[in-house]
């Protein structure tokens, strides 16, 4: 008995199958990158476009280069740091001393009034 659905197997509002309902796709190259850890990816990209220098590699997410033999360096990731860690490097000790003298002075005079 066959009283299957003649639908079967698509979705509701999809139109017709094939490129001639959606037209004819753009050429397109396929670009090598490689990672410093020897992954390569190929993706696509028209004929026309710029290609970019680097590529995130879709495995390990360093970047890649088109150089095989020499793949872009792994950036160095900086340690987190406090904002107190920000402001030392900016100001000396002395620096430090004079502000909160300063600020102290500055609440000293407030207290008075």
């Amino acid at each position: 008995m066959s009283g299957g659905n003649a639908i079967r197997g698509t979705r509701v509002g999809a139109g017709p199958m094939g490129e001639t309902e959606r037209g004819e796709a753009a050429p397109r190259r396929r670009v090598s990158y490689w990672c410093a850890n020897g992954h390569e990816s190929r993706p696509s990209f028209a004929i026309d476009a710029e290609l970019p220098e680097s590529w995130d590699c879709p495995r390990c997410g360093l970047p890649a280069g088109q150089d095989q033999a020499k793949p872009p360096d792994v950036p160095r990731t900086e340690p987190y740091k406090s904002h107190l860690a920000y402001v030392k490097e900016r100001r000396s000790d002395e620096d430090g001393e004079a502000i909160l003298a300063e600020a102290l002075e500055k609440l000293r005079a407030r207290r008075e009034l």
